[in-house]
């Protein structure tokens, strides 16, 4: 269902390939009611570097659908690549073309 509602890429990154991609839950598995844990709308899709930084609080994101990085995570040139660089930018929605 997640592909389907992402157009089969990475809702940060947009990344198409499928092998990396997850589906990623929002609020956590063991938190979720058992309806829950199957709702789509329970889910994003999202690379697997982002889907594990997303399960371990390192992003989240705020009611805007924007990423927020934690201030847990230290400022270097690996982590503002991969993770800093998407601070504060919106994720694909479900539905919309990942090109807008």
């Amino acid at each position: 269902m997640l592909l389907s509602n992402y157009s089969g890429a990475c809702c940060l990154m947009g990344i198409d390939i499928l092998a990396p991609l997850t589906a990623s839950h929002i609020k956590p598995w063991a938190a979720a009611t058992p309806s829950e844990r199957l709702m789509s709308s329970n889910g994003l899709l999202l690379n697997a570097l982002h889907d594990r930084a997303f399960d371990r609080g390192l992003i989240t994101l705020d009611d805007r659908y924007r990423v927020v990085v934690s201030s847990r995570v230290s400022h270097t040139p690996t982590n503002n690549r991969w993770l800093y660089a998407f601070d504060g930018r919106k994720i694909a929605l479900p539905g919309k073309d990942k090109s807008t």
